[in-house]
């Protein structure tokens, strides 16, 4: 009979997406969190788009085994509140952890990926965000939002782009007809994909950050991050 460890597993539930470069954006995350917990069994699996989905990604763990889901989802929208809980129904000793927003370090990570930008102080900065029906999950990014205009101290519009208003092609006209400088876009996704192009083509030419994840190594910030997820919702016996 196979020996099932005690220390849970870790198991990085993305969304998903088609995108080969986010694709291996969010696996070089995972990859690096890895390597920070050599003793850990990490694993990555999906909500939706790719596979493996959350059910395989248990499934492939020993049965009985303890493990905590980290949600790679910058807000607890539909995904973390329903469909994980749904999608690891009937799997014992799984805990979910909080998404990874709102966090301090996600600012931190807006804040790298705004600096080649370079904003100037008369620039206005609007931050763009997927967007949820659930709209705590809007509330989370508004938090951050109001994160990032404190530490850039100055105003930052929050733009959608599914789901929520207001949406971020009107978020970024209004912001220009109150600037005289530029309008720079922060980039609030996690990874390059579908909403990080929707967000280029709203900004109607406005400079926009690079998302979270990208082709170069994740920030530290972002692997300490799922880490303290992952710590924050082991059991207090382990």
């Amino acid at each position: 009979m196979e020996r099932v460890s005690t220390t849970p597993a870790l198991v990085a539930i993305s969304h998903g997406t088609s995108s080969p470069a986010g694709q291996a954006a969010v696996s070089a995350l995972v990859t690096a969190v890895a390597q920070r917990l050599p003793d850990v069994t990490v694993r990555l699996g999906h909500v939706d788009v790719q596979q493996p989905d959350v059910a395989a990604s248990l499934d492939a763990l020993p049965e009985g085994a303890p493990t905590v889901i980290v949600p790679l989802l910058l807000s607890a929208g539909y995904h973390v509140r329903v469909d994980l809980k749904q999608q690891s129904k009937g799997h014992d000793g799984v805990v979910i952890a909080p998404a990874l927003g709102p966090d301090p370090r996600l600012v931190d990570a807006l804040l790298a990926r705004l600096e080649p930008l370079a904003p100037a102080a008369e620039d206005a900065v609007v931050l763009a965000v997927a967007g949820s029906s659930d709209d705590r999950a809007n509330d989370d990014c508004r938090a951050i939002g109001d994160m990032l205009a404190q530490r850039l101290g100055r105003r930052v519009t929050v733009g959608f782009l599914a789901a929520a208003e207001p949406r971020l092609r009107t978020a970024v006209t209004d912001a220009g007809t109150r600037t005289r400088g530029r309008v720079v876009v922060a980039n609030y996704l996690l990874a390059p994909g579908y909403f990080h192009d929707l967000a280029v083509q709203l900004a109607d030419g406005a400079s926009v950050a690079r998302p979270l994840l990208d082709d170069d190594e994740p920030m530290s910030g972002l692997v300490e991050l799922v880490i303290d997820r992952y710590v924050g919702a082991r059991p207090l016996s382990d």
